[in-house]
This record gives structure tokens, C-alpha cells and sequence, in this order.
């Protein structure tokens, strides 16, 4: 584009020829551009320099235009707001100098070299800010992914700690206060023995599941337990003390393994309340199935209730979570004739449904 302007462009003072040092200076003036990435400014300041030369080899105006603009859009996509100012001014200055030849330029040569300038640096710096707000969104959108990861990664840790330690504490201290009775010690200490494996097995899944990005090699993880899981959860709460009946309404069929995951520690997290809570009441875990979701429901008749969640209590801040997680209802309160109640009701999407 330089060179067809070199050449073949003509002013109102006449024709002027062709310069073979200029035509060199023109051809040679893109060269630098190959390393503008690199060194934005010093290449910038290198084209300046060739086109005041050529002003005064080869006085011919505007044939450095496009090669210009290109180093000082790639100064102003590169450097601070300052350097960009300096650059555009020294841009247009050099631009005004080399079309002027001693003489006063009209006003369309003059107004030219400063509104390019200005578009040029412009848009450098609006493709700037445009970039600015993509990198901060995508900083968000990762940080609120690690926020999101560490609450799933408590509630689990809770879920699997709060639940088996609550029960192997409540064994132990049953066979303490046992000694005497062998079958009644035998009996805790085989369920404590349970309650720590389980422990320590769900813990090493989660494990797996926070090592598999790094690790892909890594032992496949044992299944999360689900809604199939409810009647297991139930027995160890009665080998536990707490007397717990348990219920399946509906056609039962099988469920997302996610919402599985939630009825299953829903009603883990409200057994374990219920004990810690409410020493000598009963309980009762309903799971009701639906054609558009599923719910599950735990009851106790004892006069206690979970504490209310503080900064560092993930019980019911877990579950409703987990139920917030599938666009679903949590209900949690005392009964009117006493005791307590978590209800929580989970849609299924109908592509749920249909599998």
C-alpha cells in the first residue's frame, strides 16, 4: 500500500518522481513491523525515524500511513495508557512534518494524520478494555467454580465425618456404660468397627474423586451411596440406639445418581442430628417416589432440634445446598405436636423421568 502510494499518487502540485532511495526507505519501512509484538515501542520509533528520513530524500507526503498505523495500534494494544498518549502525539507530529516541506498544509492533510491517529489508538484501547472485562469474567466464573468445589467438598467431609463419628461415639459410649452385658458390648463394638470402615472408605472416594484430574490412572472410586442405600442407613441408626422405622411410598424406580446422592445424605444429616439432638426419641424415614421427583422426609419425636448453622456449620447449610443444587424445596422446622421434621422435596427433569 506504501509503495502503490509512492509511486503512483499524485498532488495538486504536480507529479513527483520516483525517488530510488525513497523507494527503498518505503519498501524497507515494514521490516521492523516482524518484530512489533516483541518490541512494540522501539519498532514504532524505528518507522518514525524512516519516514522523517524519507520526508527529506524523497519529500513525498503520506506514503508511511499504513505502516504507521500498524506500529502504533500495536503500541497501543501493548503498552500503558502514558506510552500510547506519547506515541500518538509523536505519530501525528511526525506524520504533520513529513507532509509540510516548509510549506503550510491544508486543512484536509492536517485533520487526516489526527483523526487516523485518534481511530487507531481508539480502538487499540477498546479492544483493550473489551479483553480487560473477558480475562475479569473469566476469573469470576473460575473463582465462583473453586467456591463451589470447596462447599461440595465440605458438605461431603460433614456429611461423612459429622454421621460416623457421631454414631461410633454414641457405641462407644453405649458399651462403656455396658461392661457388663458382653452381648451388648460385642454388638457396639461390631458396629463401631462398621461405622469406621465405612468412614474410612467414603473418605478415600472422595479422595479418588479429588485426585482424578491430576491422577487419571488412579483405582476406580466405589459407587456414592443413593436412595438403594436408605435401608442400610436405617439399620446402622438402630444398631447406633436411635429406633428408626423406615418407608417406600410410590413406584419405586431408579433415580440420577446425584439425587440419589442428596436423598441418601439428607436423611444420613437428619439421623444424625436426631441423635445428637434428641436422646431417646424415634425416628421415621419416608421416601416417597413421584412421576415429576422424589421426596424424603425424617421425623423424630424428641423435644431437640439442630443448632442453628453458625460460620463454621455445614448441616443444614449442606442440605439446603444439595436440595438448591436440583432446583428443589428443603423444609425444616418442630412439629406442631412436637418433635422435628426435615422434608425435602427433589423434581426430576423429564429427561430424568423417561430414563
Amino acid at each position: 500500500m506504501n509503495l502503490l502510494s509512492y509511486v503512483f499518487l499524485d498532488y495538486p502540485d504536480g507529479r513527483y518522481d520516483v525517488n530510488v532511495a525513497g523507494f527503498l526507505l518505503v519498501a524497507l519501512a515494514a521490516l521492523p513491523l516482524l518484530a512489533r509484538h516483541r518490541h512494540p515501542v522501539p519498532v514504532l520509533a524505528a518507522v518514525l525515524v524512516l519516514d522523517a528520513t524519507a520526508s527529506v530524500v524523497a519529500p513525498l507526503p503520506s506514503h508511511f500511513g499504513a505502516v504507521l498505523l500498524v506500529a502504533l495500534y500495536t503500541v497501543a494494544r501493548a503498552c500503558p495508557g502514558r506510552v500510547t498518549v506519547v506515541a500518538g502525539v509523536a505519530t501525528a507530529a511526525v506524520t504533520l512534518l513529513s507532509q509540510s516541506h516548509g510549506r503550510t498544509p491544508p486543512w484536509p492533510e492536517i485533520i487526516g494524520p489526527l483523526l487516523s491517529t485518534a481511530i487507531v489508538v481508539g480502538a487499540a484501547l477498546a479492544v483493550n478494555h473489551r479483553q480487560r472485562e473477558v480475562a475479569a469474567h473469566r476469573r469470576l466464573v473460575a473463582d465462583r467454580a473453586v467456591a463451589d468445589e470447596r462447599r461440595r467438598i465440605a458438605r461431603e467431609l460433614h456429611d461423612i465425618v459429622a454421621h460416623h463419628i457421631t454414631t461410633m461415639q454414641l457405641m462407644a459410649g453405649g458399651a462403656r456404660a455396658n461392661l457388663a452385658k458382653p452381648e451388648v458390648v460385642r454388638d457396639a463394638l461390631v458396629t463401631l468397627e462398621s461405622s469406621g470402615r465405612l468412614a474410612l472408605r467414603e473418605m478415600r472416594q472422595l479422595l479418588d474423586v479429588l485426585r482424578a484430574g491430576d491422577e487419571p490412572e488412579t483405582t476406580p472410586s466405589l459407587p456414592q451411596p443413593g436412595a438403594d442405600d436408605l435401608d442400610r442407613l436405617v439399620t446402622e441408626s438402630r444398631l447406633a440406639g436411635l429406633p428408626t422405622e423406615f418407608g417406600v411410598h410410590g413406584p419405586q424406580r431408579p433415580l440420577p445418581p446425584t439425587v440419589g446422592l442428596t436423598v441418601f445424605r439428607i436423611a444420613q444429616e437428619a439421623l444424625t442430628n436426631t441423635r445428637k439432638h434428641a436422646g431417646g426419641a424415634r425416628a421415621s424415614v419416608r421416601l416417597t417416589y413421584r412421576q415429576d421427583g422424589v421426596t424424603v422426609e425424617v421425623r423424630d419425636d424428641g423435644g431437640g432440634a439442630p443448632p442453628p448453622s453458625g460460620p463454621g456449620g455445614y448441616g443444614l447449610i449442606g442440605m439446603r445446598e444439595r436440595v438448591a443444587l436440583h432446583g428443589g424445596t428443603l423444609a425444616v422446622g418442630p412439629l406442631p405436636e412436637g418433635g422435628f421434621a426435615v422434608l425435602a422435596d427433589l423434581p426430576l427433569t423429564a429427561e430424568e423421568v423417561e430414563q
